[in-house]
């Protein structure tokens, strides 16, 4: 036997999505139902474990083989089902995931948007929804059903059987996916990252479960403080109402078509008296501060420990990681210069003190968010991040000389934007210069080809007018004339590789187009991947490409590109091979790492082993393939985590 093809159909009565597999089979009342599986891609077998069938002793032996490659469409799943039912310690070494290969096509993550992507003569099974809600999710106690709050095979024998072909069907789709790929199989570096970052979530990272209920209870007394207050103010019966609250603010003389964030923080500072107060009040009774801590009391395993926080590949056009469950790569930043007392009175349940000492406690319980991510006893979390990381990767793939420069000196690029857009001397621009303001937000806003609109979404208006927009995009591009010419040349090269299926190279990444996508090989050697492009008119009357993918809507739909975006691909997916890099030397040099957010590692470091100096200079060390790349990486410690 070479290889196991695997899908299983499970039990728990706790929710999947919202609490992640770890969590799920933590249960006492999880189970594997049905265990589908193909040896060496034969026929597909089902083991009907609910209704007392065992694995065949082949099967059992295969798993425990590292020999005998296992795959499984998002295979963490399967393993970590196999792991809890079967009380086996599975390394991830020996499994494929179906998942990952697609996503490395920027094909869709579901197993039935794959199919449908691919063309595959084989579908996931349209009733499949239904009968996962029938059997492997608790069920409403009622009359009809006799009061069970679980369906069995022998509540529904027809429907059993129609699941036991759903479930041998999963495995036909997963094999006739990886027959699909055959041509694009995982490279070993990729599988190698893929290991890592198995065993990362499966190591999770520990919450201080106190702080988190306390925050919720506090967030709570809060809420209910603001309501009564506004009800005292306005008078109204439900201060909430979007509809009470426009009729009280009509008879104050304002009239207002909505009640977004956005319009009611403009309003209050148009604003004053009763209004301004119960506007205020409105943004407060609005705010959630605390849907991540309840994410993290949902996800926490006995262990008090969430684990699968990421997801490997799940960004796929660059292959940067995404979050899962409290989605760590969006976390609110914390500012306060007594972060710890916040957070000690917070955990105290010291809800009084808070209201005392501070002006918002929405805005304390949304900074302490990162602070529940805890060190376990007798460690502490070393933080380390790369400096400025697709500035330096624009640079230098670029070739924008000044940059280069720059980041191998002093590293003050918002300084020496501003002095090259400006025509002033470096040293007359300090922190709180306007003028580094500007050069800070056009070079965040410009790199990638951004204009007015990108400007003004970095917040330029703040301390611009609006008919300097273009002036600071033309100065940033004047300043910049590589990274410029950059967009262009990788939009030619793509243009014909789609148009003339020419090979390209533009400096140190490869245009190419193969089998049906349009491939970027970046100076890491992997290969980004557009399915099904062609060449369109876009809406400014131009010619430009497109590609097959999922947009913003989460659906597969046709994608319209161009030079600057598939450059913001390139840079975003050489930063996060970098990051990749350096996660593989810390963890051969021993440390534990717990997660990771873009540009930034999290350790779980022993007290007095190990330091911040040295955690950097490992982060630092820049990769063969991108010799005389300028990183640099600075870093903290803590017990808990925060954004230094």
């Amino acid at each position: 036997m070479e290889t196991l093809a695997i899908d299983i159909e499970t039990y728990s009565d706790v929710s999947l999505p919202d609490c992640g597999v770890h969590r799920y089979t933590a249960s006492d009342q999880f189970e594997i139902l049905l265990f589908a599986y193909s040896v060496d891609d034969g026929n597909t077998q089902i083991v009907d474990l609910a209704s007392g069938e065992k694995l065949p002793a082949d099967v059992m032996d295969a798993l425990v083989d590292d020999s005998v490659i296992k795959t499984a469409y998002n295979a963490v799943f399967e393993r970590t089902c196999i792991n809890k039912y079967f009380g086996l310690s599975l390394k991830p070494e020996a499994w494929r995931c179906t998942l990952i290969q697609a996503s490395m096509l920027s094909l869709p993550l579901s197993l039935e948007g794959v199919g449908a992507a691919l063309h595959l003569d084989k579908q996931k099974m349209g009733e499949g929804k239904d009968l996962i809600r029938y059997f492997c999710m608790p069920c409403k106690a009622t009359k009809s059903n006799g009061g069970r709050k679980r369906n069995l095979p022998a509540d529904a024998p027809d429907k059993w059987e129609l699941f036991k072909t759903y479930c041998i069907r999963d495995v036909d789709v997963e094999k006739q996916i990886r027959q699909k790929l055959l041509k694009f199989p995982i490279p070993d570096r990729e599988q190698e990252l893929y290991c890592m970052d198995q065993r990362i979530n499966d190591r999770g990272i520990m919450v201080d479960t106190e702080l988190a209920e306390n925050a919720i209870a506090c967030d709570l007394l809060y809420k209910e403080s603001a309501t009564k207050r506004a009800y005292e103010l306005s008078g109204l019966e439900n201060p909430n109402s979007v509809s009470q609250l426009k009729g009280w603010l009509a008879d104050k003389g304002i009239e207002i078509d909505s009640l977004a964030k956005k319009t009611v923080e403009e309003l209050v500072d148009k604003t004053d008296g009763d209004v301004k107060k119960m506007l205020k009040l409105r943004l407060a009774m609005s705010k959630t501060s605390v849907k991540k801590y309840e994410a993290m009391e949902r996800s926490v395993c006995p262990d008090g420990r969430v684990h699968g926080l990421l997801q490997f590949y799940g960004a796929n056009r660059t292959g940067r990681w995404a979050g899962r469950l409290v989605q760590i790569h969006n976390l609110p930043q914390n500012h306060m210069d007594d972060l710890e007392l916040a957070r000690s009175l917070v955990k105290e349940g010291r809800y009084d003190l808070i209201e005392l000492f501070y002006d918002s406690t929405p805005e304390v319980l949304s900074e302490l968010i990162r602070t529940a991510f805890v060190a376990k006893p007798g460690c502490r979390f070393i933080v380390s991040d790369f400096s400025a990381i697709e500035a330096r990767v624009m640079g230098y793939l670029a070739g924008e000389g000044w940059v280069m420069e720059e980041f191998m000196g002093a590293g003050k690029i918002y300084e020496q934007t501003a002095s090259k857009m400006f025509h002033i001397p470096i040293e007359e621009i300090t922190k709180g210069s306007p003028y580094r303001a500007r050069g800070k937000v056009a070079s965040l806003a410009c790199q990638y080809g951004g204009a007015e609109g990108a400007l003004i979404s970095m917040g330029a208006l703040n301390f611009v007018e609006e008919d300097e927009l273009k002036g600071l995009v033309q100065s940033w591009r004047t300043a910049n004339p590589h990274i410029v010419n950059y967009w262009y040349e990788i939009d030619g090269a793509v243009k014909a590789a789609v148009k003339e299926r020419k090979m390209t190279t533009v400096g140190r990444v490869t245009v190419y187009y193969q089998s049906g996508m349009l491939k970027i090989a970046l100076p890491s050697g992997r290969v980004l991947s557009y399915v099904r492009p062609r060449m369109t008119v876009n809406r400014f009357g131009s010619e430009s490409v497109s590609y097959e993918g999922v947009g913003t809507n989460r659906k597969w739909t046709r994608i319209e590109s161009y030079g600057a975006k598939f450059c913001e691909n390139i840079v975003q997916a050489t930063a996060r091979d970098v990051l990749a890099e350096a996660m593989l030397r810390l963890e051969k040099k021993g440390f534990d790492i717990v997660c990771h957010i873009h540009d930034e590692v999290v350790l779980e470091v022993p007290e007095g082993t190990s330091s911040v100096e040295e955690v950097n200079e490992i982060m630092a060390v820049c990769p063969d393939w991108c010799e005389g790349l300028p990183l640099k990486a600075a870093g903290f410690e803590s017990p808990f985590y925060k954004k230094d």
